[in-house]
C-alpha cells in the first residue's frame, strides 16, 4: 500500500515539477483516500483521485497598474478553477508576495474537500496574485483591484465562480473589486463574498472563520469527554482568523494568552481579555502596526521576537497564521507541556511530519479543511441571502454556522472513529469531503 501511495503522488510530482505545498496537500489526502479506495473500487476504477489532482482550469494573468508616483507596475495573478462538481468554485483571493501556483493549487485541492464538508452546493477554487498591499495608498490599492478584475471578471460569475477574501485581501479590497465588476458587467450580482452590509454582505462572516475553528474545536472536546471551559490556548496570527478565534474562546470561557505575527509573538501570562482583543482589532486593522506594540501597552506581556507562540504550557494550540507554520519541534514541545488539542484555524498550518507525531500520540488535531470551514460555509449562507435577497439576523447566522460546523464534526467522526477513545480527524475529513465530491464526479461522467 505504501508503495502504491508513493507511486500515486510521484506520478502528480512529476506532473506539477516544483510544486511543493500541492504535492504536500495531495500526498495528505491520497495516504488516507487510496486505502479507502481499495476498499471502494468503483472510485479507483473511475481514477476520481487523479482526476481531482488535476485543475478543471487555470488562468494566469498580468495585472498592469500605475502607483502614485505615476510609475507603470506589473504584478503576476491566478485564479485556479479546481473543482465544480458540486457547485460553482468557491474560494478566497490572496494577495501576498509569496503568492504562487503551487500554493494556490494546494489551497484549491483543500478548498473542494472543505467545501464539501460544509453540505453546500460549492465547488472548490482559488486565487490572487503576488501583489503586496502592505505600505500601498487606498489610491494605489483601488487601482491594482480594478485592473485585476478587469481580467478576473471574464472568467467568475455567480453561477461559475463566486471568490471571496483571504490574506491581503479584506473588507477594503472586496468592495474595489465588487465595483469594478459591476461597472463592466452592469449587474449587482452576488459574485463576491465578504461584502460590506451595505451592498449584500452577511453579518458574522467577518468572524466565521476563527468562530467556527472554536464551535469545531468544542465539538471534539465534548467527543473526548472534556470541555473548552478554563483551557489555557496558545493562537498565533493577529489577522482575522486569529482574533475571532480569541474572541469565541473568551465567550466560551478559555484563556487565550498568545498572539503573533512576522515579528514574533506575544506571551501574556494574565490572558488575553476583551480589553486587549480591542487593542489587537485597532492595532491591526486601523493602524496596521506591529504586535510588539502590545507589550508596550500592556507590561505583564512579553514580546518574544522571532520566535513561535509554541513554547507556552498551554492546554490547546490554534495555529491561525499561515500555512506550515507549526514545525515537528514545536509540536513535541507542546505535547512536552502537555498540550491535548491542536485545532487548525489557517489552511494546512502544521507540517506533514508535525501531523504525523501529532497522530501517533493520539493528541486530538483537526486539519483546516475541517476545523476552519466556517469562513466558506458563511460565504456560501451570504450566497443564499444574495440569492433570496433577504439578510438574515447575527443571531440567525450564528446558528447556522454552529449548526454547520457540528454537522461537519459528525461526518468526520463518522469515518474517522478508530476506537472508543480516539477519532482520527485527519482520516475522518479527507473521506467525507471525497465521497460527496465522487459520487458527484461518477454520476456526471467523464467530465
Amino acid at each position: 500500500m505504501t508503495q502504491t501511495i508513493e507511486a500515486f503522488v510521484e506520478s502528480i510530482a512529476a506532473k506539477n515539477s516544483g510544486e511543493s505545498e500541492f504535492i504536500q496537500a495531495v500526498r495528505e489526502v491520497a495516504e488516507v483516500i487510496i486505502p479507502f479506495n481499495e476498499n471502494h473500487p468503483k472510485y479507483k476504477e473511475a481514477n476520481i483521485l487523479e482526476r481531482m489532482c488535476e485543475p478543471e482550469r487555470v488562468v494566469i494573468f498580468r495585472v498592469p497598474w500605475v502607483d502614485d508616483k505615476g510609475t507603470f507596475r506589473i504584478n503576476r495573478a491566478f485564479r485556479v478553477q479546481m473543482n465544480s462538481a458540486i457547485g460553482p468554485y468557491k474560494g478566497g483571493l490572496r494577495f501576498h508576495p509569496t503568492v504562487n501556483l503551487s500554493i494556490l493549487k494546494f489551497l484549491a485541492f483543500e478548498q473542494v474537500f472543505k467545501n464539501s464538508l460544509t453540505t453546500l452546493s460549492m465547488g472548490g477554487g482559488k486565487g490572487g496574485s503576488d501583489f503586496d498591499p502592505k505600505g500601498k495608498s487606498d489610491a494605489e490599492v483601488m487601482r491594482f483591484c480594478q485592473s485585476f478584475m478587469t481580467e478576473l471578471a471574464k472568467h467568475i460569475g455567480g453561477f461559475t465562480d463566486v471568490p471571496a477574501g483571504d490574506i491581503g485581501v479584506g473588507g477594503r479590497e472586496i468592495g474595489y473589486m465588487f465595483g469594478q465588476y459591476k461597472r463592466l458587467r452592469n449587474e449587482f450580482a452576488g459574485v463576491l463574498t465578504g461584502k460590506g452590509l451595505a451592498y449584500g454582505g452577511s453579518l458574522i462572516r467577518t468572524e466565521a472563520t476563527g468562530y467556527g475553528v472554536v464551535y469545531f474545536a468544542n465539538e471534539v472536546l465534548k467527543a473526548h469527554g472534556q470541555g473548552i471551559t478554563g483551557k489555557i490556548c496558545a493562537v498565533s496570527g493577529s489577522g482575522n482568523v486569529a482574533q475571532y478565534t480569541i474572541e469565541k474562546l473568551l465567550h466560551l470561557g478559555a484563556k487565550p494568552v498568545t498572539v503573533s505575527d512576522s515579528e514574533g509573538h506575544i506571551y501574556d501570562p494574565d490572558g488575553i481579555d476583551e480589553e486587549k482583543l480591542a487593542f489587537i482589532k485597532a492595532l491591526k486593522n486601523e493602524r496596521r502596526g506591529r504586535i510588539s506594540e502590545y507589550a508596550e501597552v500592556y507590561k505583564e506581556a512579553i514580546f518574544n521576537k522571532g520566535i513561535t507562540p509554541w513554547h507556552a504550557k498551554v492546554d490547546l494550540a490554534f495555529p491561525c497564521a499561515t500555512q506550515n507554520e507549526l514545525p515537528v519541534e514545536d509540536v513535541r514541545m507542546l505535547i512536552d507541556n502537555g498540550c491535548i488539542g491542536v485545532f487548525e484555524g489557517a489552511n494546512m498550518p502544521t507540517t506533514e511530519e508535525a501531523i504525523h507525531l501529532i497522530r501517533e500520540k493520539r493528541v486530538m488535531f483537526t486539519p483546516g479543511k475541517a476545523s476552519n470551514a466556517g469562513g466558506v460555509a458563511t460565504s456560501g449562507l451570504e450566497m443564499t441571502q444574495n440569492s433570496i435577497r433577504i439578510p438574515w439576523t447575527r443571531e440567525e447566522v450564528d446558528s447556522k454556522l454552529k449548526e454547520i460546523m457540528i454537522s461537519i464534526h459528525e461526518n468526520c467522526e463518522k469515518y474517522g472513529r478508530v476506537d472508543d477513545t480516539y477519532v482520527d480527524y485527519v482520516k475522518g475529513a479527507n473521506i467525507a469531503g471525497y465521497v460527496k465530491v465522487a459520487d458527484a464526479m461518477l454520476a456526471q461522467g467523464h467530465v
